[in-house]
């Protein structure tokens, strides 16, 4: 067994590609290897701005040899069956062996040498890797190489501590066990013989491979410096990793800023440094932005890095010069004078334009009071010159602008936070007016685009529904509003676009984003752990709902409760999550199990007399009772109906379960004596109707034919 080393060394990979190529290189590598038979203990891959890299570990020498024996087609067989055997085995018929009646073919693979088989693995390997952006470029005569992400100047390859040399023809150049240092610091040619000796070279050449390795240090010189004039530097995961994949030998630096910049809003500054400049936020102990910036450089300075401090503050200056600018022009204008001119831009050609999808905010507000004044300065900030040049802040603006233009710190806050969460990790908003106008701004995009058949399909989503789905769940839920159900404002909604003139496809209907909505619902309990059929059960329970005939229960006393606790909660999210935990603990106990048998029993008796057009849901005679099950059974159902209402209106879906598990005797007792299909067909009825007031209670959890077992 040997160690392998490749290096793929290029001009600058952009830093927000790099980690994602170094997984598909370690992937595409261990499948290829694996493919041709060759054994290995270990993969790690690594990258920096100039180099992807691959090191093996333990790569076996060569392939085994192997013999196998196949079976073929019977003799006598068609010629066509015969000739397609002979031809996927790649053997002559003489050379099959004849054997009950069968041909027999026996293939020898033999040993193949690892060396020999490399060069044309990693030329596969190196068209396999698919980038977001790649180019071409021209090679020497002015032909064009290979399509990829930067030009490729050297690759790298060593096997066993010896050079593997061969032609990559679409590159025009040999491989060889060169590679360069640093681009400034020290880029003459290094010749390597392994991978300890090739890491060791380039740290010595001013390299340092590994990205964490890279991102540790930027981050702890950078606290270093902060320290020393008692700061500390803002947190940013997310800048910290594209500066590592910036540079290859991370120089902190610390700049300052000038005085009159130190009046523009925190977020303004903080942005113009990251957006542009990639600098980092600097703080002081009492959390606020201090006139100070951190910077990586990629080089060291002879002076140890004044003339370059100079120059970034240079360029800063510039920018924040520019965001001054912004600010102060934008502040002159009210927020409504930027709002009457949404009509202007288009929100999606289909669905007109931004002033309308504000229009149709107002419509959708559940809070009333300053609910229209926050829907129509919601998107106002989108024509400010800010926002145009830094769209990150939309929403932020706003806040800001609407806050120095004396709104109220209710609406100000609500055109920040409508565009929350925008992820898993992002804060949800918790005042009553932002959560009225995330929720409607969310909804109305769904509808929307869904309407206008813009569906995601696979992992394509291109203008981020499922993650509006998930924010309305996250919204609902995170500010428990267990009395919310979707489906009125969903029909809002469509009703909002079609008083604008909106077409809609012709199959287009509410339930359509509801079920969306629900479905991502479903993945979001199943990841904290809810049984999928126990999801599934409360979720997808309309189906087995819809055996009950509303329309048999217009004179029944049981019709308030079906309308308001089965058909209107089918859309209510903190109610399915509450009966998902709520059945979760209920089927993890004996009486729960039991008791779902007895009900998936029940509903099996019910959905064959729907079958055949009968409806038994509605109310039962105690006087045509005949046996003593029967009434026992209908007395505790009575006992714990007198519970249910409050149970149910309080959200108690654990509290009603535990009431459902104290009939587990008496149904039992019931199965055990009484047979269903009676002569009688008035006392057959009257059973039929028993069961199925049974089983409606338990609908008002979830339909348990679902559970498994």
């Amino acid at each position: 067994m040997a160690e392998f080393l490749l290096e793929i060394f290029c001009e600058e990979i952009p830093a927000r590609m790099q980690l994602r190529a170094a997984e598909d290189l370690k992937k595409l590598m261990g499948d290829d290897l694996k493919g041709w038979g060759l054994s290995f203990s270990h993969i790690d891959t690594y990258v920096t701005p100039r180099r992807l890299v691959a090191v093996v570990g333990d790569l076996i020498e060569a392939t085994a040899s192997t013999r196998e024996e196949r079976r073929g087609p019977k003799v006598g067989a068609p010629e066509g069956a015969i000739q397609g055997f002979l031809k996927s085995a790649g053997v002559i018929i003489d050379a099959c062996e004849q054997r009950d009646g069968y041909y027999y073919a026996h293939i020898e693979t033999k040993s193949q040498q690892t060396r020999d088989i490399l060069p044309g693995l990693i030329q596969t390997i190196f068209a396999k890797i698919v980038w977001p952006k790649s180019m071409f470029w021209a090679l020497e005569g002015g032909s064009k190489s290979q399509f990829w992400v930067r030009p490729v100047r050297s690759v790298l390859t060593v096997f066993g501590e010896k050079a593997l040399s061969f032609k990559i023809p679409t590159l025009d150049l040999t491989t060889d066990t060169k590679t360069q240092g640093h681009r400034f610091l020290k880029p003459d040619m290094i010749d390597v013989s392994s991978f300890a000796d090739y890491q060791a070279k380039l740290e010595k050449a001013f390299v340092i491979l590994d990205h964490t390795e890279r991102q540790t240090l930027i981050w702890e010189g950078l606290e270093a410096l902060a320290h020393q004039k008692g700061l500390t530097i803002q947190p940013d995961e997310g800048l910290l990793q594209e500066v590592a994949g910036l540079v290859e030998y991370p120089v902190p630096l610390l700049g300052h800023i000038e005085s009159q910049f130190m009046t523009l809003p925190a977020a303004v500054l903080s942005t113009s440094m990251r957006a542009h400049q990639k600098y980092f936020t600097v703080m002081n102990k009492q959390g606020v932005i201090a006139p100070y910036f951190g910077v990586i450089a990629n080089t060291k300075g002879a002076d140890g890095g004044t003339k370059m401090i100079a120059g970034y503050e240079r360029v800063l200056r510039a920018r924040l010069s520019d965001a001054a600018f912004f600010y102060e022009q934008d502040v002159k204008v009210p927020l409504e004078d930027f709002a009457k001119k949404l009509n202007t831009i288009v929100f999606q050609a289909k669905l007109g334009t931004l002033g309308q999808k504000v229009d149709r905010l107002k419509k959708l507000m559940l809070v009333q009071e300053a609910g229209e004044r926050a829907a129509t300065l919601a998107k106002a900030d989108l024509l400010t010159s800010m926002v145009g040049e830094f769209p990150e802040l939309q929403g932020v603006m706003g806040e800001i602008y609407a806050t120095a233009q004396g709104e109220t710190s209710e609406v100000a806050a609500a055109i920040r936070e409508h565009y929350q969460p925008q992820g898993p990790n992002d804060q949800c908003p918790k005042a009553p007016l932002s959560v009225a106008l995330a929720l409607a701004d969310k909804l109305d995009t769904l509808v929307g685009f869904f309407g206008i058949g813009e569906i995601p399909t696979g992992s394509k989503d291109p203008f981020a529904l499922r993650r509006a789905a998930l924010g309305i769940i996250r919204l609902v839920r995170e500010n428990n509003l267990v009395d919310f159900s979707l489906d009125p404002l969903c029909r809002q909604a469509i009703e909002a676009y079609q008083a604008q003139g909106v077409t809609f496809q012709q199959d287009f209907r509410a339930e359509v984003i509801l079920d969306f909505i629900n479905d991502r619902l479903k993945v979001a309990l199943r990841g904290e752990g809810i049984r999928h059929d126990g999801v599934t059960a409360v979720i997808d329970h309309e189906e087995s709902s819809a055996l009950i005939n509303i329309d048999e229960f217009k004179n029944s006393s049981e019709m308030v409760f079906l309308e308001k606790y089965i058909k209107n909660r089918w859309y209510n999210i903190c109610s399915l999550s509450l009966r998902a935990k709520a059945l979760q603990d209920f089927l993890e106990t004996p009486d729960g199990l039991a008791l779902s048998a007895a009900f998936r029993r029940v509903n099996g008796i019910m959905v064959a007399e729907v079958e055949r057009d009968k409806y038994f849901y509605v109310e039962v005679k105690p006087e045509d009772f005949i046996e003593e099950q029967e009434e026992n059974l209908y007395d505790q159902l009575q006992k714990i109906i007198e519970k249910r209402n409050a149970l149910l209106d309080a959200h108690d879906y654990t509290g009603w379960m535990a009431e459902l598990a104290t009939l587990r005797p008496v149904v039992d007792s019931f199965f055990d004596s009484i047979k269903v299909n009676h002569e009688n067909e008035d006392i057959r009825a009257n059973r039929l109707r028993l069961l199925g007031r049974l089983l409606i209670q338990m609908y008002f959890i979830g339909g348990l034919d679902k559970i498994e077992g």
